[in-house]
This record gives structure tokens, C-alpha cells and sequence, in this order.
């Protein structure tokens, strides 16, 4: 997260990192000890992915993904392009972690002007993968022409005019959170950042994938893993 992100503390107790064998890293979020929630570009076929876990020293360890579940109506290439897509995915592991778990939001739309806020594990630096790896949060607002399928996010001081906060490398697949009944509740997913003025880069938009669409899939996928959500 970029744009001087501060750490997420408490907050960012849910948000998980996911590493593949390609060299790729994401966020994803604990819906449940042992299920995650994450973009579905984030862990497209052809490669291995494991959880990363922290204890206390940051020391971290690898931990086993048992299943893959992808939305059906997600496509590799259309996320390749920067399109919209069902960028949403499940995994559940092979044994739960000691994590602290987010709930679903309502199925609500957002409209312009509506807080959402962005925790992710992504890079601070973009191009340092070193300056990644810690929950860090950003409070931005929607902007444009919001719907079911893309919200877009801004830094309210910059506006997408200058670089600001927001999502960056990494931070794919990370929580976009709406404050509801006093807690954080979990409204779309990242999919994809800009630089600012729309340019190649971070710190710009932050292009979220809302779950409302999508929400029904994830809760019964997630009882068909044997990790129930509501």
C-alpha cells in the first residue's frame, strides 16, 4: 500500500499473504480459521500458492492450501487485460491458523462519495518486494461510476491527480472493508491499481471488485468446503 500507508494494526488482523511458485504474492482475507478470501488472478492454474504466516518475531512459515475454488465465471485472460472479470476466489487450507476472521458486508451498492477502506499487505516501494509483507490501510473513496462489477477508489486529497494512497503489487486480492453495525465488514476484493491520472502504476485508482454479485457463491462454496460463512 502505498501513498504513506499506516500499519493496519487490530484492524488488520484478518489480512493474509499468498505467494505462488511464479513469483507472485497477493493479500487475501480469513472469512474463516482455515478458508480465505482472495482475487482469482491471484492463483490461476499452473502454479503452486501457500499461505505465509507470521508469529510473533515475524519469522515467517509456509502453510499448506488444501483446495482452489475460483468462480466459475472468472477468466485468466480477461484479469491478464485489466478487464473486468469474477475476480474471486477460495482457498481453503489444510490446517486453520491462529487469525483473526472479517465478516461479509451487506449486499449493498456503493455509490460516489461512500468510505471504503483498503488493508493490504502489498509493497510500499513499488518495485522493493523487501518493503512488502505488513498489513498497511487506506482510506479512500469511490469515485466515478460505481456498480456490480468495478468500484474505483481514490485518495481523498489527491484525487487521482497526483500520487496518493493506494493499492500497489501485492495488494491484489486484499479486503475493500465498509463499516457496518460498528465493524468492519468485507465489500469487494482488489483487483487492480493505477498510477495517478489513470497511468501505469500505483498510488492512483485502486479498482475494486464488489461482492455483491458474488456473495452467494462464496457462502455456499464455503459450505461445500466445510467452512461455513455468513
Amino acid at each position: 500500500m502505498v501513498g504513506g500507508a499506516p500499519e493496519a494494526g487490530a484492524d488488520g488482523r484478518s489480512v493474509v499473504v499468498i505467494v505462488g511458485s511464479r513469483g507472485s504474492s497477493c493479500s487475501g482475507v480469513a472469512l474463516a480459521r482455515d478458508l480465505i478470501l482472495t482475487a482469482g488472478h491471484c492463483v490461476v492454474p499452473g502454479a503452486d500458492y501457500k499461505l505465509v504466516s507470521y508469529d510473533a518475531t515475524r519469522t515467517p512459515t509456509l502453510k499448506d492450501i488444501a483446495t482452489i475454488a475460483r468462480h466459475p465465471e472468472f477468466n485468466a485472460s480477461a484479469a491478464a487485460r485489466h478487464r473486468v472479470t469474477a475476480d474471486v476466489a477460495l482457498l481453503k487450507l489444510a490446517a486453520p491458523l491462529a487469525v483473526a476472521t472479517a465478516p461479509l458486508a451487506s449486499p449493498t451498492r456503493a455509490a460516489v462519495g461512500d468510505s471504503l477502506t483498503v488493508i493490504g499487505a502489498g509493497v510500499t516501494t513499488p518495485g522493493d518486494g523487501r518493503t512488502g509483507g505488513r498489513a498497511r490501510r487506506a482510506d479512500l473513496v469511490v469515485t466515478g461510476q460505481p456498480g456490480t462489477l468495478q468500484i474505483r477508489l481514490m485518495d481523498r486529497e489527491s484525487k487521482n491527480q497526483r500520487p496518493g494512497l493506494g493499492a500497489c503489487t501485492g495488494d491484489s486480492g486484499a479486503p475493500a472493508f465498509r463499516m457496518e453495525s460498528g465493524q468492519l465488514a468485507i465489500a469487494g476484493i482488489v483487483s487492480v491499481a493505477t498510477g495517478a491520472g489513470n497511468s501505469a502504476g500505483c498510488g492512483g485508482l485502486t479498482i475494486v471488485t464488489p461482492l455483491i454479485r458474488y456473495r452467494d457463491w462464496i457462502v455456499t462454496t464455503a459450505r461445500k468446503l466445510d467452512s461455513p460463512v455468513e
